[in-house]
């Protein structure tokens, strides 16, 4: 009995030893650990029940630049078996969207608001220095130069003359500059345009005032007020441009004759203007409850301007 056991094992032995070698070059395989039992080891069984059976069989891709560690191969649960053979997961293609990579990443960090919630970048602490929203003034309307206007005076007085002209196009109908001094030619240039006007002077002193009016200017043989409660004047001497409009005390508007022109009553006039356009007078009236337009309640004027509006982009003087 024992000898016929001694010749089968030596006969497998043999056949085993005839096999050809495994051929991976550089794949550390783990070897079996041997373990016997009454002096039989468990490979000899292994070899027996599986003679063909080769554990190179059980690592993929043999060549040398496709090996991979084993302890890297990925697993893949298709059924209940376990497969080596599965290729590696693509976990970015499988998840989408969310993994990117780091270029992606990056630009992502790029258009992210930093946590101040303010722009680092020099352009942009420059346009927050200038402060983009903050309103620009309107550019005059006028068709020509003014000897008064300003922007400044000119947002006031868009805001103050009446509504149905606001946004207008302003129209030089007389100025002493330009066609002399002589109140009889501001009257019959304000005949060139009819509806509301205004009218500009200045003192020696620099202040800048004056009034609405009505075109064209109608003078009476005598004194008779006109107008309407839309009149009012102004004046620059309290730093700014200040507005007064009819207190309703009386409806001494204004009066127009053809050696003399004057705004309010009651007490004063508020503006009154000689013939020939060089001096004039101004102090407290009823009708519009001001002060003193000038720097003087006698002054000589500098130069006189009247201003007429229309929605026409062309005129011609």
């Amino acid at each position: 009995m024992h000898t016929l056991k001694e010749k089968v094992t030596e006969k497998l032995s043999h056949l085993f030893a005839d096999s050809p070698p495994s051929t991976s070059p550089t794949l550390h395989q783990p070897q079996a650990r041997s373990y016997s039992k009454g002096g039989k080891s468990l490979s000899s069984f292994f070899s027996y029940i599986l003679p063909s059976a080769s554990i190179d069989e059980f690592i993929p891709n043999k060549h040398e630049d496709d090996i991979k560690p084993i302890q890297s191969l990925p697993v893949r649960w298709k059924s209940k078996h376990f497969d080596w053979r599965d290729e590696p997961v693509d976990i970015c293609a499988e998840s989408g969207p969310v993994c990117d990579n780091k270029e992606t990443l990056n630009t992502h960090k790029e258009y992210e608001d930093p946590p101040s919630g303010r722009s680092t970048s020099d352009s942009d602490v420059f346009e927050e220095a200038i402060d983009p929203h903050s309103p620009e003034k309107p550019k005059p309307n006028l068709t020509e130069d003014s000897s008064f206007i300003s922007s400044d005076l000119y947002e006031f007085l868009q805001s103050s003359i009446p509504n149905i002209v606001r946004g207008c196009q302003w129209i030089l109908l007389y100025s002493t500059l330009k066609h002399g001094i002589s109140l009889r030619t501001l009257i019959r240039k304000s005949a060139d345009l009819s509806g509301p006007c205004l009218l500009i002077v200045g003192d020696m002193q620099g202040a800048v005032f004056g009034g609405m009016l009505e075109c064209p200017l109608k003078p009476t043989a005598k004194r008779k007020y006109q107008g309407t409660n839309q009149t009012f004047v102004f004046t620059t001497i309290y730093g700014e441009p200040r507005l007064f409009r009819p207190t309703g005390a009386n409806r001494y508007f204004y009066m127009c004759l053809n050696d003399f022109l004057a705004l309010g009553g009651g007490g004063n006039f508020a503006l009154c203007l000689d013939g020939d356009l060089l001096n004039g007078t101004s102090g407290p009236c009823e009708t519009f409850g001001n002060l003193c337009l000038a720097h003087s309640p006698e002054f000589e004027l500098k130069n006189v301007e009247l201003w007429g509006f229309t929605h026409s982009s062309q005129y011609l003087t």
